[in-house]
């Protein structure tokens, strides 16, 4: 079974004890010249600023088809662009729906509230950290591709750190060079670094499909998520995480024997059934079937609705829910991608985007972990040399890998989307204003539909910009402290 590299728990007190020492160690380097040695400084008091010019030589190497990059370039800036919009209503919506609906379950705790691997319960420290680091890393490398595809230097590259704990990357262009660009090229740079890490987690997805293939499941049988309490299934005694062996000495291998058996039963029929518990006991319960359609009724389905379906009155109900083969866990986090996934090429290709942004769920959803521990007890290694040569240890290590660092990627890729400074949306919605107050239009040569003083338009852009970012960062604020209220 892969290593599950979880969460640890801290005392609040004992942090900020060591912030203040990092805060004075800090002063201490700054005020004898270390800082300046190491060619680093200090910002926002506790933040360490370190640049280096490791990566510049290997950058410029990789920048020579200058017209690959720029093309790059322009598809991320279309990309960014959609999910940047995409990103502005969702918060504004989020903002409304909290405005008029405030939640009612318990406010999240202060942990809950920062993105630190380790520390948040539900990014674990190991695979985190190493996530992040390589989240990180690619987003700064994508802007720093697309500054020299076009022409401007890169100063460094950098780490912003808080102790030990990487919290940012950076690329530093020529500051003039920046600003002097055109707007378009800037647009395309500030662009490249979350198209890079959004790009990055689909290419995870792809690894993880690659992987679904390499498992098959242990044994026989479909395993239940959920018990409906006070039904059937709950009576006998079942519980979640059992797998189901046979009914009435019929085998069930999967979910379709399953469904094809129960469709011979009726409401009040008692079965027996033979599970297997999650420590290997085997036990054969006699379960009471209830009537699957006034279920549904009592839950608020209406008969129409019913009838949809095809439910009648009468039809056998056990009571399980999330009902799943052996190779389950791997097949919900490959998607359309598993080989056990039935859809043609075309709806594989519509569906990636959407169950890749479906997985950021995962961990809220089981704790911090990819796959649960007796989801992933089901899996062995498939008997093809590959899979042999890593073993099933080796492969869910690669599991976890992907799937750390494909949700990582997104979550760095869109939250830097936020259409608000300083965030690389914020810098991306300001040119876009200051491109519409341009009112630029090539019909063969440039055309204005209006004309504004360039002043005028830096300022107005400038004030817009600002505006919208403080707007945002009220329904951020507005959102993260109304649950406590």
């Amino acid at each position: 079974m892969a290593a599950n590299w979880g969460t640890v728990d801290f005392d609040w007190s004992f942090i900020l004890l060591l912030i203040l020492s990092w805060y004075i160690l800090l002063r201490i380097w700054e005020n004898n010249g270390t800082l300046d040695r190491w060619n680093s400084s200090r910002v926002f008091g506790v933040i360490l600023m370190v640049r280096s010019k490791r990566g510049l030589k290997l950058l410029d190497k990789t920048v020579k088809p200058r017209g690959f990059w720029r093309f790059y370039g322009e598809i991320s800036l279309w990309v960014c662009m959609f999910s940047m919009i995409m990103v502005g209503l969702l918060m504004v919506i989020a903002f409304i729906t909290a405005l008029l609906t405030p939640p009612q379950s318990p406010p999240p705790s202060a942990s809950e509230l920062v993105a630190i691997p380790g520390l948040n319960p539900v990014i674990p420290l190991g695979w985190g950290a190493v996530a992040f680091i390589v989240a990180l890393v690619i987003h700064e490398f994508g802007h720093g591709l697309q500054a020299r595809a076009h022409g401007m230097r890169i100063r460094a590259f950098g780490l912003l750190q808080l102790g030990p704990l990487p919290l940012g990357a950076f690329a530093e262009p020529q500051y003039e060079e920046l600003t002097n660009a055109p707007s378009k090229e800037r647009m395309r740079m500030f662009a490249a670094g979350p198209a890079t890490n959004i790009f990055a987690a689909i290419v995870c997805l792809m690894f993880l499909g690659g992987l679904a293939g390499q498992f098959v499941a242990t044994d026989d049988g479909v395993h239940v998520r959920g018990i409906v309490q006070e039904e059937g299934a709950y009576n006998a005694g079942l519980e979640p995480w059992d797998t189901i062996q046979s009914i009435d000495n019929q085998t069930v291998s999967n979910v379709d024997d399953f469904y094809d058996i129960m469709t011979a039963y009726s409401a009040n029929d008692t079965i027996a059934i033979t599970v297997m518990h999650q420590d290997g006991d085997v036990e054969t319960l006699n379960a009471t079937l209830s009537d699957k359609y006034d279920y549904y009724l009592e839950l608020g389905w209406s008969k129409s609705n019913l009838a949809d379906l095809g439910v009648e009155q009468g039809d056998a109900f056990l009571g399980v829910e999330g009902l799943s083969g052996g190779t389950a866990g791997i097949d919900r986090l490959a998607g359309p991608l598993s080989p056990r996934w039935d859809g043609n090429l075309l709806q594989k290709s519509v569906m990636v985007p959407f169950h890749t942004l479906s997985m950021m769920i995962v961990p809220f959803e089981l704790q911090g972990v990819a796959m649960h521990p007796f989801e992933e007890s089901l899996l062995e290694a498939d008997d093809n040399p590959f899979a042999q040569t890593l073993g099933t240890n080796g492969l869910l290590f690669l599991v976890n890998l992907f799937f750390w660092l494909l949700w990582v990627n997104i979550l760095l890729g869109f939250t830097n989307l936020i259409p608000m400074v300083p965030f690389d949306g914020g810098h991306m919605f300001k040119d876009m204003l200051r491109g519409i107050l341009n009112g630029v239009k090539k019909v063969g040569r440039k055309l204005k539909f209006w004309d504004i003083n360039p002043m005028w338009i830096e300022h107005i852009s400038s004030k817009a910009s600002n505006i919208s970012s403080l707007a945002l960062l009220g329904m951020i604020v507005f959102i993260l402290i109304i649950p406590y209220f």
